[in-house]
């Protein structure tokens, strides 16, 4: 979840009132239980079978072949006593996996998705960078089709570990190791974090629009802050903490969902995109997956109060551990991101490692939609030295900027 330090009070504002219409109606819905209406609200049209059809549908776009796996990573840690993040259930656990195979040599890119999202948001990608890399894609734990196992962390500590572990267990059971790993938004967070934890498996770290970097000791927080004390900022800061998150909207209206969640990707990759809009047949099956992936089972979704304070304020920022990144770093941000690259260009006074940050024209938070060509440059500059000539130079690129 991110903020535009610009359009933030706005923005917070309306989340506010969606909140508060969204708690009325739950309110009202269990007045009525007994009535027909709260069963049709409760119908939610979805399974982990109709996300993988998404899923197919929406890489159907794709025109590199592919191969889609549920990796086994097991019920617990290997050699511990204790199941995964204290399950009653020693059933195993699976992270969905897509992998498009590049040439023989080339190196591996294994991509994170962010808060809210799976996989299958990097759909106007996977083509251009599998000519240049194999390309390795992750659902993360209890996100698209992975499991969702229940949400048992109580504790920033213990919600790191789910996805860190988890991804841990996911690189072993594949046999990965010197990988570029690219991270996006929340995902960024997470990437990092595993960098920080396993700096041995990881050659290159890019963070795309990374979260992690703010605080709310951060200057430059202080207009969300002002919000913060007025009564809608109380209403929101109580939700927040009440760990109501954008897919219990989405499931809470039942039936109904569907068509809200295609208004939503219409009007954000629409009329509201900052830079390549979606094609009719790109937004339809974007938003069937979209629709899937947030309306199944909650799971890894729980873990946004234990990451971040109300307003994207991460509770423990990244840029306390900026002095022990051991692994080099390429940062991205479209022009219109709602993350600052200030974040990471704090970060960079105290690395030491090499370290660059590069800013996306005509693009917004989900810079690899907005503007994938440009995004793709990025990409490629940021692992120049994995490459070969032929396939980049050492000029910055047309278009980005380097921050």
């Amino acid at each position: 979840m991110n903020f535009s330090r610009l359009r933030s009070s706005n923005l917070l504002q309306t989340m506010a009132e969606d909140m508060r219409s969204s708690a009325a109606a739950a309110t009202t819905s269990k007045k009525a239980s007994r009535s027909l209406w709260p069963s049709v609200l409760r119908w939610i049209p979805t399974s982990t079978n109709h996300i993988i059809a998404a899923e197919e549908r929406l890489l159907s776009l794709v025109k590199t072949p592919y191969t889609q796996e549920q990796v086994n990573i097991g019920s617990g840690p290997p050699g511990s006593k204790i199941r995964w993040f204290r399950s009653t259930s020693d059933e195993p656990r699976f992270i969905n996996t897509v992998t498009f195979d590049s040439k023989e040599g080339s190196p591996t890119l294994v991509m994170v998705h962010g808060y809210a999202a799976s996989q299958g948001f990097f759909f106007r990608n996977f083509d251009a960078l599998a000519k240049h890399f194999r390309v390795i894609a992750v659902d993360q734990l209890g996100w698209g089709g992975s499991s969702r196992p229940d949400f048992t962390c109580k504790s920033t500590e213990e919600t790191e570990a789910w996805f860190i572990d988890s991804f841990e267990e996911w690189r072993r059971a594949k046999n990965l190791t010197n990988f570029i790993l690219l991270g996006h938004s929340f995902g960024g967070y997470v990437a990092a974090r595993y960098a920080l934890k396993h700096p041995e498996h990881v050659k290159h770290l890019v963070l795309v629009g990374s979260a992690g970097f703010s605080s709310e000791t951060d200057a430059r927080s202080e207009p969300l802050m002002r919000f913060r004390a007025t009564w809608k900022g109380a209403v929101l800061k109580h939700l927040w903490d009440s760990n109501l998150t954008p897919q219990k909207i989405i499931r809470g209206i039942g039936p109904f969902g569907p068509d809200m969640v295609r208004k939503y990707t219409s009007a954000r990759f629409g009329s509201y995109s900052t830079g390549q809009v979606l094609n009719e047949e790109e937004s339809k099956l974007l938003s069937e997956y979209v629709y899937h992936t947030l309306a199944a089972k909650a799971s890894g979704e729980l873990c946004l109060k234990y990451i971040f304070a109300f307003g994207a304020f991460t509770r423990v920022p990244l840029l306390e551990s900026a002095s022990e990144w051991k692994v080099p770093t390429t940062f991205i941000y479209g022009y219109e991101d709602w993350m600052s690259y200030e974040g990471a260009q704090d970060a960079r006074k105290h690395m030491k490692v090499p370290c660059e940050i590069m800013r996306v024209p005509q693009a917004g938070h989900f810079v690899f939609i907005d503007n994938p060509t440009a995004f793709h440059s990025a990409v490629l500059y940021g692992c120049r030295k994995f490459l070969s000539p032929d396939q980049v130079n050492d000029t910055l690129p047309e278009g980005l900027t380097a921050a």
